[in-house]
């Protein structure tokens, strides 16, 4: 079997580079360096990162043991590969992250089990790439735990050679000057590759979304790498609206788009409009027709595409310049003739690249423009406006993604056909996302259809759906600079974006309670008096406050932890403390009540089943409460290019739970982002409001459920293991993620199936 491993020279992939290494002694595989990284294995399968390449390859190797012998260790070995792949790429998270290394080095020579596996190159190539790792050793400041690992395994043979053979373009490249780094020390994150000839201060760039929809978290991908490239060369951002087609242009999507930006904290420097350029675009194209390297052309659109399609020139393609003009004026007035024509380009109708076969640069559109009105009867294509428009606005770099590269030749023939400055090209991998749809067409589709609430529904991949799903500014943005500036096309699965958003929310997020408002069951207190207590609102974070909770003789727990219960064993009440359970009733087999005492006195909290409770008392009503978790709208991973979207449309994707909520959820404000104990974390998406001299009711706090990166979007509640005591002084109690997963009955059957299906 013959594999050849084509590595970009720009972001190596030297952990799966490391493993081929490794292999060749038994499976033969060829290097070569090149633009983007990539593993042909047959005409139709192809891997394009270095985890994937690493498995594959571990795979194919199986005798070496590289991917673990167990479900255990290949499950750590995927941990390592998602850590090295994240956390160590990311500036604000390499030291917290270095940490966490270090501390499960300290016993173990190898990351996974007792021997290398390609847990082992993953880290320790993207710590080999880091310039925060390689300033702390030459600085003496790097954890001894991780320079022993790491030193260990440099000196391996087979690492130590392979490191010697990599060429100077592919070397790390430490020690850059302000001059081409931007002296923003952003350059150890690794995915982002240095833009050739940027200097500081010089380097501009531009957004140039079309106002026909609400921004995606494609587009935000687009914006927010545009503003890192930005604020790290001290350069400049353009906001420009790409209104070359007014049958989709509208100036409400242009607010709204605007809007978007903001809610994204993207301050763009200047703000443009393609149509600003109109009259100068119509010059260029009369000056590409007058040298003879444009044309008019009337064929039928079909035929064109036929033509096209089989090299074949139009008949039009050798028109005298004065019978393209006499066309051309038909054009601009917008004649009935004038409509069937089109302005193409005369390059190269032979070309293996069908971009560059004659493509349209202008189009007769008789109907009026949102800014122009009706000034104008042709309108220039994105693909002409968009380099005349870069280089006359002075953007040094043009960041787009690797679906426009068949038309990077075109784009440069433009501009040397026109004479015009040449900006630089610079790809990047679009943002594909699995379950859902980024299409403007077909996210509309669902609005029509009221399949959605609106362009803000939580289960819309766009900016407003996303960010009223509990998503912060900062998750968004730390994912985005972990993705980088790569060229390798995956296919992302939303989890990998909300655990970014969860470490942002964790450390800052208040702790409530809340319970099922069907099926609670009391529990009665001997002894125990009604009074308030004064509590952290955070186990871990002082700074967020203080709440009040109530203690009380008749508590209320949840059916489900009822069922935990044993009778002469202590159980921790979170905020309270420990309550030894004296008896359980039932009646037809279900419990009715639970009586216990306080057993405050015994601290003891480490083998404790731990509850969430609400005290009963008048002095602190429950607040009416209802959680809402939504599901994938596209019940399928990925679609094929041939599958239509409609056949997999998610259903019964919104599932609401009635809940009886903590007093204090009476203070929450809209977009506050909570915790409920135990269930997960939540986003108030309506406050609670009083009841209404109209209605005669009161609307209970609506909470959105926050996917958190380990738990299916569509969790709602079930016990899990209980784990640490954060705090022994009154038994209040962080799980491991401080929730635990629940779900509704219904859905357990699917859920063991679902994990079954992960673990094959």
């Amino acid at each position: 079997m013959s594999l050849t491993i084509v590595a970009s020279s720009t972001n190596p992939p030297i952990g799966a580079l490391l493993v081929a290494n490794f292999i060749k002694d038994t499976t033969p595989v060829t290097i070569k360096w090149g633009k983007e990284t990539s593993l042909q294995v047959t005409s139709d399968i192809s891997f394009n990162t270095n985890s994937t390449i690493s498995r594959y390859l571990a795979r194919v190797a199986c005798s070496y043991g590289l991917y673990g012998s167990t479900v255990l260790e290949r499950t750590e070995i995927d941990h390592w590969l998602t850590f090295s792949f994240g956390q160590l790429l990311c500036t604000k998270e390499f030291q917290e992250a270095i940490l966490y290394l270090n501390k499960i080095l300290g016993p173990i020579t190898y990351l996974v089990g007792s021997k290398l596996t390609i847990a082992d190159f993953a880290v320790f190539g993207a710590l080999y790439y880091s310039q925060q790792w390689s300033s702390s050793l030459e600085n003496g400041n790097a954890p001894g735990n991780v320079v022993r690992w790491y030193n260990f395994i440099k000196s391996l043979c087979h690492v130590e050679s392979f490191l010697a053979s990599i060429p100077d373009e592919a070397k790390p490249k430490f020690g850059t000057t302000d001059k081409t780094a931007g002296g923003s020390g952003r350059k150890e994150e690794g995915k982002f590759v240095e833009l050739p000839g940027a200097e500081v201060g010089k380097v501009v760039v531009r957004f140039p979304p079309e106002a026909s929809g609400y921004l995606h978290i494609g587009h935000a991908k687009a914006a927010l790498l545009n503003q890192y490239y930005q604020e790290t060369f001290k350069g400049k951002l353009i906001m420009r609206f790409d209104d070359t087609n007014p049958a989709k242009e509208k100036e409400d999507f242009e607010k709204v788009i605007l809007e978007d930006l903001q809610l994204l904290q993207i301050k763009p420097d200047r703000f443009t409009h393609t149509s600003d350029y109109f009259d100068l675009m119509l010059e260029y194209c009369e000056k590409l027709m007058k040298e003879g390297k444009a044309y008019v052309d009337d064929t039928e659109p079909e035929v064109m595409k036929q033509e096209r399609e089989q090299r074949i020139d139009s008949k039009n393609r050798s028109n005298a310049v004065e019978k393209n003009f006499k066309m051309w004026e038909e054009m601009k007035r917008g004649t009935e003739y004038g409509q069937k024509c089109c302005v193409r380009a005369k390059i190269d109708m032979n070309s293996a690249n069908g971009c560059l076969r004659d493509p349209t640069i202008y189009r007769c559109k008789n109907e009026p423009h949102p800014k122009t009105g009706t000034n104008y009867k042709v309108y220039p294509t994105y693909d002409f406006a968009c380099p005349i428009v870069d280089s006359i606005e002075g953007v040094t770099h043009c960041l787009r993604t690797t679906e426009y590269h068949d038309r990077d030749d075109q784009f440069y023939w433009f501009i040397d056909a026109l004479g015009l400055r040449k900006p630089y090209i610079w790809e990047y991998s679009r943002l594909n996302m699995m379950n859902t749809v980024l299409s403007k067409r077909k996210l509309t589709w669902f609005v029509d259809e009221g399949l959605v609430d609106g362009w803000d529904d939580p289960r819309f991949p766009t900016v407003r759906g996303v960010l009223r799903r509990g998503m912060t500014v900062s998750g968004l943005k730390q994912f985005i600079i972990a993705q980088g500036s790569s060229r390798s096309v995956v296919m992302m699965e939303w989890d990998k974006i909300w655990a970014f958003n969860k470490k942002v929310i964790d450390p800052i997020a208040p702790r409530y309670t809340a319970l099922e408002a069907e099926g609670t069951v009391p529990v009665l207190v001997n002894g125990a008096s009604l009074e308030p207590l004064t509590v952290a609102k955070h186990p871990k974070n002082d700074e967020i406050g203080t709440k009040t909770i109530w203690v009380g003789p008749r508590i209320l727990i949840d059916g489900v932890d009822a069922e935990t219960l044993k009778e002469g064993e202590n159980t921790t009440f979170i905020n309270w403390g420990n309550l030894l359970i004296k008896k359980i009733n039932r009646m037809n087999g279900k419990i009715v009540s639970v009586e216990a005492e306080p057993n405050l006195i015994n601290k003891d909290y480490k083998k404790t089943i731990k509850l969430t409770w609400l005290a009963e008392t008048e002095s602190a009503p429950f607040v009416p409460c209802i959680c809402v978790y939504f599901d994938h709208i596209i019940s399928k991973a990925v679609l094929g290019k041939d599958e239509d979207f409609k056949d997999y449309i998610g259903h019964n994707t919104r599932t609401e739970v009635r809940m009886l909520g903590d007093p204090e959820l009476l203070n929450l404000k809209k977009s506050d982002i909570i915790q409920l104990q135990r269930r997960g974390f939540f986003i108030c998406d309506s406050p609670y409001k009083p009841i209404s001299r109209y209605t005669g009711r009161d609307s209970p706090v609506i909470l959105f459920a926050i996917p958190d990166g380990h738990t299916k979007e569509s969790s709602v509640t079930a016990p899990a293991k209980n784990k640490e005591i954060s705090n022994k002084e009154n038994g209040q109690e962080t799980l491991e993620d401080d929730q635990r997963s629940r779900r509704p009955s219904s859905s357990r059957t699917e859920e063991m199936i679902g994990k079954v299906r992960q673990l094959i």
